[in-house]
């Protein structure tokens, strides 16, 4: 059974329509780039541009008032958290857009604080980007609170989860977790950290899922996590940040907001001051363009649910092809160090690589003159590199894939690879 399932993945991965997908953005028809730079950012999917075009077009307004386009602009704001809900497993009333995951995550550290009392604890990891840890000591700082830290292992890329009830007590209140390494592509294993944490403790069990989100199906109820974020931009469509919290979690959360925000729904307190329906809009788009690829691979799904979880089944089988290619070449290139998980289990599609004889960003620059776009640094992911023993040396070269890439791309970056390892000094 489980070599017929193997077997019609691999077989859906090669005939991914490529093509089909490649046309509906704009920006890849754009001279001969290679976007490799999609953890720091993807190109926005046609669909989102052309929903958010006809929200400006068709006349936008506040929220509340009698006339038709304050009517519709509501009605838009409800449809946007419904396809995000969708895409998260969870309720539309669970869910709260932001301008971007790291001032989301600053609120939500902020009002969660509130209730905690000197020699609390807290855990944060070294593998997370500074938003998922930067908040959190601030936090911690400002109450008396105490931090521990869980490790994750430097050569294999994996926290250390035997490690993790030492850490968890009576007084821990809250865990904060990524769901997939922006530096060095680990996915971590966030069903089994909860499992542990309730366990072990009664603390809230914070999901950074900014970096998971755009390569697996994601489900809030399967992930047993209390509250979640993400970003649209990371996934294909606008500049957005997005907060799934438990219900009854939200409920006793006292979020910091203005007194006429005293009625809305726990989860919209955090949606502060007038959002940008425009983005709300074009993430609508973006669900939508899910939704048909989805339809794509499984004709017969009855709901927009299980379309999505389809269409993101065959994003992760295409994108599995494409990793272990590029990782067979990565491995014939003696100069070249992967750092993290070594093969395609275990990790999203974003490598975090260094050269033997070129520093990470003179590396970037050799691809970027020959229109590979590729990150170099820390990324943000600043305990990563130090942990790494490369925060003196320039950080990561890293290369992010996804369901838009090709083959051919694969090949010509580690063709320049190759002759960048070759030539540099």
């Amino acid at each position: 059974m489980l070599s017929d399932t193997l077997h019609a993945s691999a077989a859906a991965a090669e005939a991914f329509p490529i093509g089909q997908v490649r046309a509906q953005f704009p920006a890849l028809g754009v001279g001969d780039r290679i976007y490799l730079d999609g953890p720091g950012g993807t190109q926005m999917c046609a669909p989102a541009m052309t929903a958010m075009l006809r929200h400006l077009e068709t006349g936008t307004a506040n929220l509340g008032g009698a006339f038709s386009t304050s009517v519709e602009t509501g009605a838009l704001s409800d449809a946007a958290h419904a396809a995000i809900a969708d895409l998260l497993g969870a309720a539309p009333e669970d869910i709260a857009f932001g301008p971007n995951m790291t001032t989301l995550t600053l609120s939500v550290s902020r009002a969660l604080a509130r209730e905690w009392r000197e020699g609390d604890e807290i855990v944060v990891t070294r593998l997370d980007h500074d938003a998922n840890v930067a908040p959190w000591l601030l936090a911690a700082e400002d109450r008396g609170a105490t931090v521990r830290w869980l490790d994750f292992d430097p050569d294999s890329g994996v926290l250390r989860l035997d490690t993790l009830p030492a850490l968890l007590g009576p007084r821990t209140r809250l865990v904060a977790v990524g769901g997939a390494s922006n530096a060095i592509g680990t996915l971590n294993d966030v069903a089994m950290i909860a499992e542990l944490v309730k366990a072990h403790s009664d603390a809230i069990l914070f999901v950074d899922a900014v970096q998971s989100v755009p390569h697996v199906a994601t489900d809030v109820a399967a992930l047993g996590c209390d509250l979640l974020v993400c970003s649209p931009y990371k996934f294909f469509g606008p500049h957005q940040g997005v907060l799934w919290g438990r219900a009854e979690l939200l409920e006793k959360i006292r979020a910091y907001k203005v007194r006429p925000a005293a009625d809305r729904p726990p989860a919209r307190a955090f949606e502060t001051g007038t959002p940008s329906f425009e983005a709300q809009a074009a993430v609508i788009g973006t669900i939508d363009y899910f939704d048909r690829l989805g339809a794509h691979f499984a004709p017969g799904a009855g709901t927009r649910v299980e379309r999505l979880r389809s269409a993101f089944q065959a994003f992760q089988a295409y994108e599995v092809l494409l990793s272990k290619r590029l990782l067979d070449g990565l491995h014939a290139i003696p100069s070249v160090k992967l750092w993290g998980p070594p093969t395609t289990s275990g990790r999203v599609p974003t490598f975090g690589l260094t050269l033997a004889n070129c520093r990470p960003d003179r590396a970037a620059e050799a691809l970027a003159r020959r229109d590979i776009f590729a990150w170099s640094g820390h990324f943000y992911a600043v305990e990563v590199v130090a942990r790494l023993g490369l925060s003196e040396s320039g950080g990561l070269l890293r290369l992010g894939l996804c369901h838009y890439n090709t083959a051919g791309e694969v090949d010509r970056t580690l063709n320049a690879l190759e002759d960048i390892a070759a030539h540099a000094l």
